[in-house]
This record gives C-alpha cells, structure tokens and sequence, in this order.
C-alpha cells in the first residue's frame, strides 16, 4: 500500500478539527473510519503522528513539520508526500537553537558540525540572545534548545548541565607574563586591564578578587562581549580574563591563553522546553554538544 491523497485529506482534518470527531464531520465520514485510515497512515510512513492519551490526540513535532508542508503545498501531493518520507528519516528536519553569542562562537559550531555529518538535509536555526531574553524565550516555548549560563530552570523549561570549567585569563602574544603557566592576582598589578561592561556578573567577581588581594589595574577597555574583548587583548591593549569557551576559540598566534590561580566558575547548561512538541534531532545536537564540551576540557586540561 502506498500513499495517498485520501491519507493527506485525512491527516489534514485530523490537523484542522483538533482531533477524530471534527475530522470526521469535515469529510463526512465516521469516527472509526477516519481513526483506522490515521493508523494506517502512521503504519505506512513508520513512525507516529500523534500522542494518544485518554482518547485524545496531541501533534508530534513530526506532524506539525508535516502540517505546515500540506498547507504550503496541499495542491502538490508528490511534495508532501517527499517530505513525509524525510521526516520518517529524520532529514529535512528543523532544528531551532537559542544560544547566548559567546556560545554560538565557540561551542556550538562544532556540534553543528557533527550533526550535519549525521543527518546532512537538517537544518539548523541558530539565535543568538543574551540574558534574561534567552530564558524567557525559552519559558515561552519559543526554540526547541538552549544554551545558557543559567543555574536553575526557567519556568517551562529543564536544565541539564553541559560544562563547568573556571574563566581563564588572555595575553597578547610576546607579554612578560606569557612565560607563566598561572597567572596570580598580583600579576596584574599596574597592567592595562581588558574588562567586560559594568554590571557584568563576571565583571563584578573579577573586580571583587582584584579589591580582595589590593591589586590597582589599569582598566583601558569595557564591552559587553567576549569575543571583543580577546580582540582587543590581541591587539595589545591590555590583559583580561574571559571565558575559557571563547579564549580557546579566539587563541592563535597573537593571543595567549593562561589559567587563573583562583577560581572564577564559568558553566552552560541545556535547556528544553517542557511544552514544546519533542524534536528527533534535539538528542543528536545534544551528544554533539557533549563531545565538544569534553574537547574543550582536555584543551584546558593541557594549558
């Protein structure tokens, strides 16, 4: 047996009334007839369209992918039909990705990378968001996957840590400081000093450690991004201390990266959200981002 236009009409009512009985109305048809035609349906493409609990029905990620190419393209059955059969492959898929910038930068283009290998018709929507946008983004069910510096799950939402390592400092490439393998507090005495904004979280500790052990930097530049401030580093205007993520993906010839000798935690956690159809791709993203957090770990592990 193969597809149909019978089984896109029924898929389509099904879709449009909310559940059997509407769709049944609408093609004027029984209950039991428009259920058994949706089995069959479901048997034939090989994976489910639909959640069943006490009688009702509720759209899977699949399905609403599907939905959206038969009202596009109902007129096109041969289309539909493709794309029913590529959503049975887990290709063709959308993947959305909410992400804070420093994160689209230097972890998640390696997971992208890997994924694509997987499943190489996926597609990949990356945003990037600082916070708060990013949690109450994902509160509203707005992205199928997040990253964040977030410590506790957004209303909505499940938060699985991915990584926690320390923030480490950078150099410009030739810097007295740069035979050290561990910098000290004291190091940065009288130094021009890179820093993120005023009212960074991160910013407010690194102040908070060089008041503690009485050290005078001289502060040259503030941003509010890390990238940016590895560039400056880099162009000589200064030391700093950042994320060890963006560090390690900006280190090259100008810029050196050095631990910290006290411990500023830096960590990024994935979160899903809870009302918002499962996505098959969403796992695979996830190993990815797995094996690259490991990756950074042992680049640090060999500073």
């Amino acid at each position: 047996m193969q597809l149909t236009h019978r089984h896109v009409e029924v898929f389509r009512a099904v879709m449009t009334a909310g559940g059997v009985t509407g769709a049944a109305a609408l093609l004027h048809t029984s209950q039991p007839t428009v259920s058994r035609e949706l089995a069959r349906l479901e048997q034939l493409l090989g994976y489910a369209l639909f959640e069943r609990h006490k009688g009702r029905l509720k759209a899977t990620a699949r399905a609403l992918a599907l939905f959206d190419e038969v009202q596009r393209s109902y007129q096109g059955l041969e289309r539909v039909l493709e794309r029913a059969a590529e959503l049975g492959r887990a290709e063709g898929e959308r993947l959305s990705v909410l992400c804070l910038p420093a994160l689209a930068h230097a972890l998640l283009p390696g997971a992208c990378r890997a994924l694509n290998a997987r499943f190489a018709a996926a597609t990949l929507v990356v945003t990037p968001q600082e916070s708060p946008l990013l949690e109450e983004w994902m509160s509203a069910q707005r992205f199928d996957l997040g990253l964040s510096e977030a410590q506790e799950a957004p209303p909505g939402t499940t938060l699985t840590p991915l990584l926690a390592l320390d923030e480490v400092c950078v150099l410009p490439a030739g810097h007295r400081l740069a035979a050290k393998k561990r910098l000290t507090p004291r190091d940065f005495e009288g130094e021009d000093f890179v820093s993120l904004a005023a009212g960074d979280p991160y910013r407010i500790q690194m102040d908070a450690i060089f008041a503690s052990a009485g050290v005078n930097r001289r502060l040259r530049v503030e941003t509010h991004s890390a990238v940016t401030v590895c560039a400056m580093v880099e162009a000589g205007l200064g030391l700093a201390l950042v994320n060890p993520l963006t560090a390690l993906a900006c280190a090259n010839a100008g810029l050196v990266v050095r631990r910290f000798s006290v411990s500023l935690p830096y960590r990024v956690s994935v979160l899903e959200p809870l009302h918002r159809p499962a996505q098959p791709l969403r796992g695979a993203l996830i190993d990815g981002l797995r094996a690259a957090a490991r990756e950074r770990e042992t680049q640090l592990r060999k500073l």
